[in-house]
């Protein structure tokens, strides 16, 4: 049932409170807050993003190129989120946020403003990044002056010289240095001993007297080019005590702002930027921090007296070039950046637990797969640590370990991520872990993976070839980065097309990490996500990845060993 609500009479009185257009009061309100950097948006949450998602279909009070429309240039993707609020008279109703900068401009009327807005024309930022500017300027001047140019240009034509002279100087000196040999040899054939020692005496005197020239020489060129790099220091000196103060006043500049980003939490405390980041020291807050959906919503529901009810994050429009984001998925908040805002911020609210910190590997058991008495092969369910965690000890590592108090390696030769299910190899000795390492650093273990994909992809084979990297701003998700990313490669085949969805068959060529998962879903890759792929994709009951075939080589005997395990779904 639909309220009858005109937006333009709603903006006329707007304090950023947005009532609900459907009827939710039919909706049980959750009893804690949203845990938010791992969750499933609560029903109401989604009824307020769908409602800003209509809104951003159909209004026309700014225009962002979101990617739509594929002829305009530079689309950018944008982050979003809903904060479900209570007035303290009841009333339900959101609030909504945009992370960054939307159509290049920190505010908009439907959305609630920035923590701090340094992009206010009467604020310190403007008025103290004029005198970094001025300062840019007269770098720039001090670059392009003639006098830099002149005496760098002299102090090159010096070297030059000077290179050329001395090295004309030394040829001459080789050359006579012969001459001299020639000569001792004919005197030595031709004269008497006393005449063989004039000759020697002059020759030596000869020699010597070219050494003196040649190092009056130096001296004379190293005077000219001390001359000319002083020419050229007293320039450059100008330029570097510009970009010292630049410097200065940037770093003062960027620790004011970090200061004016102050945070409230649910009891009323404040805290900046410099204090949420302290334990970081002495690296600064990371770029773009409190610039997020998350901590924007917060901070005004906390200074307009409005309950925190639920939060929820979607991505509106085109990924970025380098990390997944999937136009409508709703996204948990970074960790890097917002982690430490939203910690404090969340103080005093009754939240839900971080499930993370539960064991998911709870009632589970590995099988044995194969054994003999060198190594073994396990299968690990989904949702199952490879090695211990954290704040997680249960896993793989820990179970074997327990299974096989005798050996004497470190048993786990390779991970899987714990929610993909699959085949490990297991190594009971050190020597054996050696030998498989050395497996897989020359890539000589072949392995295959089965995926089901959220998607039906339309090629039949390929290979995907994207370098990955951390996105350090959000661990442990990973992101394409053809600058500083390592080699990643996958041979992929599809099996089968059904209802909607693709299963394929994986060949890791490389081994990095979520290599399968950001080569399905990123658009340079297969553009599908895995399904049940709560990073890059959509959660379900479960990540649909498994690691069904492991061939390798005995380590002992040579054999071809190869074993394969069924995929659960």
């Amino acid at each position: 049932m639909k309220q009858a609500v005109k937006f333009d009479d709603f903006m006329k009185n707007s304090t950023h409170f947005i009532p609900f257009k459907t009827d939710v009061t039919q909706i049980d309100l959750p009893e804690k807050f949203t845990f938010p950097f791992y969750y499933e948006p609560h029903p109401i949450s989604k009824i307020a993003a769908e409602e800003l998602q209509e809104y951003l279909k159909t209004q026309t009070d700014w225009k962002h190129n979101f990617g739509f429309d594929a002829n305009e240039i530079d689309p950018i993707g944008k982050m979003f989120g809903v904060l479900v609020v209570q007035k303290q008279s009841g009333e339900l109703g959101y609030l909504a946020a945009f992370s960054g900068k939307l159509a290049n401009s920190n505010h908009h009327p439907y959305f609630v403003p920035p923590v701090f807005d340094i992009l206010r024309k009467d604020g310190f930022y403007k008025l103290e990044e004029e005198f970094v500017n001025e300062v840019n300027r007269k770098l720039e001047k001090a670059e392009q002056n003639p006098a830099l140019f002149d005496a760098r240009k002299a102090l090159k034509t010096v070297e030059l010289e000077a290179e050329q002279s001395i090295s004309d100087i030394k040829k001459k000196i080789q050359l006579r240095k012969k001459n001299r040999s020639e000569k001792r040899k004919l005197a030595r054939e031709k004269l008497d001993s006393e005449a063989v020692e004039l000759v020697e005496l002059y020759l030596s005197k000869e020699s010597m007297q070219e050494q003196y020239f040649l190092k009056d020489l130096q001296k004379q060129w190293k005077l000219k080019l001390t001359e000319a790099h002083a020419c050229c220091e007293k320039e450059e000196a100008k330029i570097q005590a510009l970009r010292e103060e630049r410097k200065l006043l940037s770093s003062a500049l960027q620790v004011k702002i970090f200061n004016h980003y102050s945070f409230l939490n649910h009891r009323g405390e404040e805290k900046s930027l410099l204090q949420l980041f302290d334990f970081l020291a002495p690296l600064y807050p990371p770029a773009g921090a409190g610039e997020c959906a998350a901590p924007k919503l917060m901070q005004f529901a906390y200074l307009n007296q409005l309950k925190p009810i639920a939060l929820a994050e979607f991505w509106w429009g085109i990924s970025p070039n380098s990390e997944v984001r999937k136009h409508l998925n709703y996204y948990p908040a970074c960790r890097g950046k917002c982690e430490p805002i939203l910690s404090h911020m969340l103080e005093g609210l009754v939240v839900d637990e971080n499930p993370m910190l539960n064991n998911p590997a709870a009632g589970k058991e590995i099988e044995i797969v194969f054994e003999d008495e060198y190594i073994a092969v396990i299968y690990k369910p989904e949702e199952f640590l490879s090695v211990p965690g954290i704040t997680i000890l249960d896993s793989v590592y820990e179970r074997v370990k327990k299974k096989y108090p005798e050996a004497t390696g470190p048993l786990v030769v390779h991970r899987l991520d714990m929610s993909t299910s699959g085949l490990m190899l297991i190594a009971k000795t050190k020597e054996i872990h050696k030998s498989l390492q050395r497996l897989f650093i020359k890539r000589t273990i072949k392995k295959k993976y089965i995926a089901l994909l959220d998607g039906e992809i339309t090629e039949e084979s390929g290979i995907i070839d994207l370098p990955l990297r951390v996105d350090l701003d959000d661990r442990p998700r990973q992101m394409v980065c053809f600058e500083h990313g390592k080699t990643a490669r996958t041979k992929w085949e599809v099996i089968e097309r059904k209802n909607g969805k693709t299963r394929v068959a994986f060949y890791p060529i490389t081994g990095r990490t979520h290599q399968l998962r950001v080569h399905a879903a990123h658009p340079l890759g297969l553009n599908t996500p895995i399904v049940g792929d709560d990073l890059y994709g959509k959660k379900s009951t479960r990540l649909h990845l498994h690691a069904a075939q492991l061939d390798f080589k005995h380590p002992v005997s040579g054999a071809l060993i190869s074993v394969e395990r069924e995929a659960g779904f």
